[in-house]
């Protein structure tokens, strides 16, 4: 796994938070670099999908350098004010931390975005590289 976390790595560092957006529940997903227009299967218009994406099902929070500005578990007037601030920012790391795989994605100027699963399973987190004709998915 060490190596597609490092494919990914290398895709993200540079790349600019160009969208956020809120999935069933509290899946969180942040689009990265370039968007391009998606559908739905039933045709309808869809999130934008970045080159690079990061999905996080639950069990996530978004912090400053000093504290958690919001999580899966805040109330959800948070989010909203909070993706905001994500967008437009630069990837500065990618990295995994914890004995079963959490995923940290650092931003410029001092935000991050952090999975941690609270409750029995395996961590719920995906990363989509879209900029081949195959999207490639490592979760």
């Amino acid at each position: 796994m060490t190596d597609w976390i490092e494919h990914f790595r290398a895709a993200a560092r540079g790349l600019i938070v160009a969208h956020v957006w809120r999935g069933y529940g509290s899946t969180l997903f942040l689009e990265l670099g370039e968007l391009t227009p998606s559908r739905r299967r039933d045709e309808s218009p869809a999130a934008p999908r970045g080159e690079i994406g990061l999905m996080i099902e639950w069990s996530w929070r978004i912090e400053d350098q000093r504290s958690v500005l919001c999580g899966s578990f805040s109330d959800e007037e948070f989010w909203a004010l909070t993706f905001g601030r994500l967008v437009g920012r630069e990837v500065i790391g990618l990295s995994t931390f914890g004995r079963l795989p959490e995923i940290l994605l650092s931003l410029r100027d001092g935000l991050d975005v952090a999975s941690f699963m609270t409750t029995e399973g395996d961590p719920a987190w995906t990363m989509f590289d879209r900029r081949a004709p195959e999207c490639i998915a490592l979760c």
